[in-house]
């Protein structure tokens, strides 16, 4: 039987209470108000007023010590290893924090962090006249980092609107001072460097906080007007340096070469000489020993020398002219047919396959009687 079903007027307790009826909600939250008070003091009452509708004081004395524990703990922050802070005591500047863990009084101070090791870049881009008044188009970009965080904050209201002034003065004056074939061609890294020197100095008068790492020129090139003829300096450049080069490669090949038959020369030219020498010295040691052996038997040695000369010429002529004494006829012997003939018949002899025979040759009488034809 369901415990609200009807049965003698009288309702079952689902709690087993036997005939009692439901419990009282407003009660029970009361009686469970009471325990909670008791644990804090509270639960009393006093001048028939319920001091449970009121809270107690620990209760605020919770509240106040969660809300102090929030507080303080608002208070810490972290620093990264390339991070800075500084920090604002009611708007006033009192310190500058390394990275690490640190406490500040919150909504009292106020820490601003900055970076200080990341390199950050701005670019620039103007036209300008140079010294020998040409206009020339330039674009630059510079790279640059927070060197100091306390004037980089509180110094200068605008860092990046400073630096982008303070570059473009910078550009305009170095470029001002410079002739254009220098910034279109081989000076910009000069233009550079004294734009990255001048830039800084800036910077420092202004107690900005930024360092400058790095100035590069992006571009630089005269009005498009007058470009075609402004690009033909550095290709006429380029074809100059390549004519150089040619001309040291040639050089390099050529003048070995020359300074090798020159030594070649210089060589054959003292063998030469030493060879003259040593035969004017042979001929003149010979002559002494002749004029020693002419001394002691002049006749001898005359007719000695006499056949050694004749025998010299003779040994050079194919062809012998001899003069009959006490004849008017003249002895031809044609030395140059013998040998040919002799020739022949030793090669013949050396393959055995022709044999020549070889007949004497009558010697030609030539008359003299209209006189001797020579000697």
């Amino acid at each position: 039987m369901a415990w609200n079903e009807p049965g003698g007027g009288k309702q079952k307790d689902p709690w087993g209470g036997g005939d009692q009826g439901p419990p009282d909600l407003d009660e029970a939250l009361k009686k469970f108000q009471e325990k909670i008070n008791s644990l804090f003091g509270g639960g009393k009452k006093t001048g028939g007023t319920n001091l449970n509708q009121v809270p107690s004081r620990g209760l605020f004395a919770i509240i106040i010590v969660g809300a102090l524990a929030l507080y303080f703990a608002f208070g810490f922050y972290q620093l990264d290893q390339q991070e800075r802070a500084v920090v604002l005591r009611l708007g006033k500047y009192l310190e500058t924090v390394n990275p690490g863990l640190h406490w500040n009084w919150p909504m009292i101070d106020r820490v601003a962090k900055v970076n200080v090791t990341k390199v950050q870049s701005v670019g620039q881009h103007s036209v300008m006249l140079t010294q020998d008044e040409n206009i020339v188009d330039v674009a630059i970009s510079v790279q640059y980092r927070v060197a100091d965080p306390k004037n980089y904050l509180l110094k200068v209201k605008q860092p990046e609107i400073s630096l982008e002034q303070a570059t473009e003065s910078a550009l305009r004056h170095v470029v001002g001072g410079a002739v254009m074939d220098q910034i279109i061609t081989e000076g910009r890294e000069q233009i550079a460097v004294d734009v990255q020197l001048r830039l800084q100095q800036y910077l420092d008068a202004y107690e900005t906080g930024i360092q400058i790492a790095k100035v590069n020129i992006e571009d630089a090139h005269a009005p498009s007007q007058v470009q075609e003829a402004f690009n033909d300096v550095p290709r006429a450049k380029e074809d100059r340096e390549r004519l150089k080069n040619e001309a040291e490669t040639y050089a390099n090949g050529i003048i070995p070469e020359a300074r090798g038959r020159a030594q070649r020369q210089i060589e054959e030219a003292n063998a030469y000489r030493e060879q003259v020498v040593s035969r004017a010295e042979g001929d003149a040691a010979r002559f002494e020993k002749q004029l020693t052996e002419y001394r002691k038997a002049p006749e001898v040695t005359r007719q000695r020398m006499y056949i050694d000369a004749v025998q010299s010429v003779l040994s050079k002529s194919n062809k012998v002219l001899v003069d009959v004494q006490g004849g008017n006829n003249m002895l031809y012997v044609p030395l140059d047919k013998i040998i040919e003939q002799q020739n022949a018949a030793d090669r013949a002899s050396s393959t055995g396959s022709v044999e020549v025979q070889m007949e004497p040759l009558p010697s030609t009488r030539r008359d003299t009687s209209r006189g001797r034809e020579g000697r």
